[in-house]
């Protein structure tokens, strides 16, 4: 409690305190033995775990699509995880069970989908838009299943350049094929569809994504869903980053027409605070399709004779077997707090990026790339020695340098923590992402601050 809780989430304490893989194997006692140790020992081995681990619920750690402390939410993991439930049977996890289905069908409403659908947690926002993959396959060529790829033409699933890589590695894993993921602009997606007949391939999926990792963009949902109603493709939304603007009524627009989706991934983990990891799959289907899918009928859980209402025996719909009750996160949590709570979160999550967006643009030395459309804020910042040079290639390539710098001194330091990254052919830039409630205007600042202290010398 006073190490993780209290001093992780101090803004006068250490984001972290950095070491080397060499260095800090040096610190830390790895090597497992016969006997077991003193509980002094077991102790030490946890505060060096806390004090050498990366402070992500620190107010001033911007650094990935999760930040921030969720008391309930954290409250939640410590019951689950002492209850050791699984999330198969009803029979093994009765509460846990009817909270996940009361979990989705909120979610469900959210979405738009009046007439309710199907769903359910996975292991991340990764395996969601892997299941969306495998259930569009399913529905377009139902035999596969059992007859494997010969079962199929060479398909092919449309997406956009920003989509997230989750989407090549399930065309990997799944036998598609990432080189039938076709990266197109949605209004040139109709001329794609028909190269592709032409080629003897056959779309089967479209992948709109709502709230992109690095910009934090939108594709048009709307538009896309007229082409995949067009060509009776499945429509998957990946919401996993964005999904949360559908809490709040001023910036749900960025969502319009994810009620025409077949597919929803969401996770609550991300801009909602819910303790990772809290990711949802969701169904617009209510024919089980997603259970035909993925169904095994494993004769030892899975019995049709049981003494209740075997529909509520999920785990045939899963990919896995074994399954943590991830909803009871996001549950107990959204119990404490109310829609209401949730939703003045992301409105000042939204709020703060705008404001960091037009600090940016005021300062000599910072260059925003573009308006923020959500809670992401990417932007370079400019040392001294390279504010007379003309943006050409020679600016470009040294400015490229900068932010890797910056950020092993800002890691170093252990004062915050801001990602970097080039993005197709722009140089090196910031990416800040505001999520956490705790951050304040003055955190703001203390970035831009920093940043430039940490630079101003390149």
């Amino acid at each position: 409690m006073e190490d993780v809780v209290k001093k992780a989430t101090d803004v006068t304490e250490k984001v972290c305190e950095w070491r080397s893989p060499e260095q800090l194997k040096e610190l830390l006692d790895l090597e497992l033995t016969d006997g077991g140790e003193s509980e002094s020992k077991i102790l030490q081995h946890c505060r060096d775990a806390i004090r050498y681990s990366i402070k992500t619920t620190h107010p001033r750690f911007f650094n990935q699509l999760y930040a921030g402390m969720e008391p309930y939410s954290m409250v939640a993991s410590f019951i689950t995880e002492a209850l050791k439930p699984s999330l198969y049977t009803y029979e093994v996890a009765p509460v846990f069970t009817l909270i996940e289905d009361a979990v989705l069908r909120k979610m469900m409403e959210m979405i738009g989908w009046e007439e309710g659908g199907d769903g359910i947690f996975n292991a991340g926002g990764s395996m969601s838009n892997m299941y969306a993959v495998n259930l569009a396959r399913y529905h377009h060529y139902p035999h596969i299943k059992e007859l494997g790829l010969s079962a199929a033409p060479r398909l092919v699933i449309f997406t956009s350049r920003e989509c997230h890589y989750s989407i090549s590695k399930a065309a990997a894993l799944l036998g598609v094929g990432t080189k039938n993921v076709y990266v197109e602009k949605f209004l040139g997606c109709v001329c794609a569809c028909v190269s592709v007949c032409v080629q003897g391939a056959v779309p089967f999926m479209v992948n709109a994504t709502a709230g992109t990792t690095v910009l934090g963009a939108f594709d048009p949902i709307e538009e896309i869903a007229d082409i995949c109603e067009k060509y009776n493709l499945w429509l998957h939304v990946d919401a996993c980053w964005g999904g949360a603007a559908l809490m709040s009524q001023k910036h749900k627009h960025l969502l319009k027409g994810i009620h025409r989706a077949n597919s929803v991934a969401w996770n609550p983990h991300k801009m909602l605070m819910a303790c990772l990891q809290c990711s949802a799959f969701l169904v617009r289907d209510k024919t089980h399709l997603l259970q035909r899918c993925h169904s095994a009928q494993a004769s030892y859980l899975f019995q049709q004779d049981k003494f209740y209402d075997v529909s509520y025996d999920t785990g045939d719909k899963s990919v896995q077997c074994s399954r943590k009750p991830d909803a009871f996160k996001f549950w107990l949590m959204w119990k404490a707090l109310g829609t209401r709570e949730l939703e003045q979160r992301v409105d000042r999550a939204l709020a703060m990026a705008r404001y960091l967006a037009q600090e940016v643009e005021k300062r000599e030395g910072f260059r925003l790339l573009m308006d923020p459309e959500y809670a992401n804020v990417c932007f370079w910042y400019i040392p001294p020695s390279l504010r007379n040079l003309s943006d050409g290639p020679e600016f470009w390539k040294k400015l490229h340098t900068v932010a890797p710098v910056i950020k092993e001194r800002m890691m170093k330091k252990g004062s915050m923590m801001v990602g970097y990254q080039p993005h197709g052919d722009k140089a090196n830039f910031f990416r800040m992402i505001i999520i956490s409630p705790q951050v304040s205007k003055q955190d703001m600042d203390f970035v831009l601050d920093e940043i430039h202290n940490l630079g101003k010398d390149l």
